[in-house]
């Protein structure tokens, strides 16, 4: 009875084997970068790095973020999906080595090229192992539950790699995150290299990137202007938020903190019954709906009169997330069977570049009014929003 249980719950949630090793290995690696990823910056001002250097942290990972999708999409379809994801894991094996025992702050910096492997390069892998493992009925409940498996380390990790920085001081808690972390890596691959079931390979050598673009649907590409202007509304203000809760609303860091946790915790609530949902319908409503959210999140924040209106705009901040499943599926059902990690590659790298200035052009408006940022990634999401309602693809998409 027992076992006949397990088999339903696995079918209603797509977890076939594959998935659930891609899973495995997501959350063990996720659980690891975030014993000590968060403190990074604290840790190279510990290291004697400056203000500028620190910036340049941030923005190298944003950059790697967005040129490494393109070549892991590349190599999740040449080598494969299991092949892929070993050696990805290797390549941010070797950068939690250099963070381990460089002596300063320009070895951080180089192994961040490595480190950013995995949640970089990886992606396209990811989505692709979806694509392949599940039929279109049931790919939106399988990014559903990656996600919520993606955010699970984000809950526990800060906290315990706090306790273990806090009780060990900087430099050994963070090397000792970065042990554990190796640790887990290694189990990691143990778990890929044994238990994923390789298909057989079908790339095409002459489905290069332009090839990829020519031939994509129209609506495919839709889509990406759509999720573009999205991002940047979702860009703009992000890294002001905090300033906006604390410096002008006059709120602490506790009450940030929290109201953090209530954006995560709504994104987590609906990424189930909504990506099932999706699957049943069409897509289009629930990746609509999102991008509605990206341009009504800032709108209800900066007018917030009270807090009762700041939990709601956080509240609407995790709602932000109800039709992820939903587009990440589209992407995977437009992408060609044998161009699946390119095509996935593609998009992200051109989003990734596209929104790249966002922060820069929110950190100008802010210095001329702390609204500005704001206000304009409202209209900024609201041209998302539209572009998306009559060009946007629907989801009844035969492939």
């Amino acid at each position: 009875m027992g076992n006949e249980v397990w088999i339903r719950v696995r079918n209603w949630l797509g977890l076939e084997r594959n998935i659930l090793v891609m899973l495995s290995a997501l959350l063990i690696l996720g659980m690891g970068e975030e014993l000590w990823i968060r403190f990074v910056p604290k840790y190279l001002e510990y290291l004697g790095a400056s203000v500028w250097v620190i910036a340049v942290y941030g923005t190298l990972k944003r950059f790697l973020d967005a040129v490494y999708q393109y070549p892991g999409g590349w190599l999740a379809d040449r080598l494969g999906r299991r092949a892929s994801l070993i050696f990805f894991i290797i390549l941010a094996i070797i950068g939690y080595l250099l963070y381990l025992l460089g002596p300063g702050w320009k070895w951080v910096m180089i192994g961040t090229f490595f480190v950013m492997a995995w949640s970089s390069l990886t992606l396209p892998a990811i989505f692709s192992i979806i694509g392949d493992s599940l039929p279109r009925t049931h790919r939106s409940i399988g990014f559903g539950v990656q996600s919520i498996l993606k955010r699970v380390p984000v809950v526990l990790g800060p906290f315990l790699g706090g306790f273990i920085i806090a009780s060990a001081g900087m430099a050994s808690g963070m090397k000792l995150g970065f042990g554990i972390t190796i640790i887990l890596a290694l189990i990691a691959v143990f778990i890929v290299l044994y238990y994923y079931r390789e298909s057989v390979p079908l790339f095409q050598s002459n489905t290069n990137f332009v090839n990829i673009w020519r031939n994509m649907d129209t609506r495919f590409k839709w889509l990406l202007v759509a999720d573009c202007l999205a991002r940047w509304a979702g860009g703009m203000p992000e890294v002001f938020v905090v300033l906006y809760i604390v410096n002008i609303r006059g709120l602490d860091i506790f009450h940030f903190g929290w109201l953090t946790s209530i954006q995560m915790l709504t994104a987590i609530l609906i990424y189930i019954p909504i990506a099932k949902l999706s699957d049943r319908m069409n897509r289009k409503p629930f990746v609509l709906i999102t991008f509605a959210f990206f341009a009504l999140f800032p709108l209800v924040l900066v007018n917030a009169t009270s807090f009762f209106w700041v939990v709601l705009a956080f509240v609407i901040a995790g709602l932000r997330e109800v039709g992820e499943p939903a587009r990440k599926a589209l992407i995977v059902d437009l992408a060609h069977e044998a161009a699946r990690g390119r095509t996935v590659g593609m998009y992200y790298l051109i989003r990734g570049l596209a929104v790249f200035p966002a922060s820069l052009a929110g950190g100008w408006l802010w210095t001329i009014d702390n609204q500005l940022p704001f206000y304009s990634a409202a209209l900024v999401g609201t041209a998302g929003f539209l572009v998306y309602m009559v060009w946007g693809p629907s989801g009844k998409i035969t492939c």
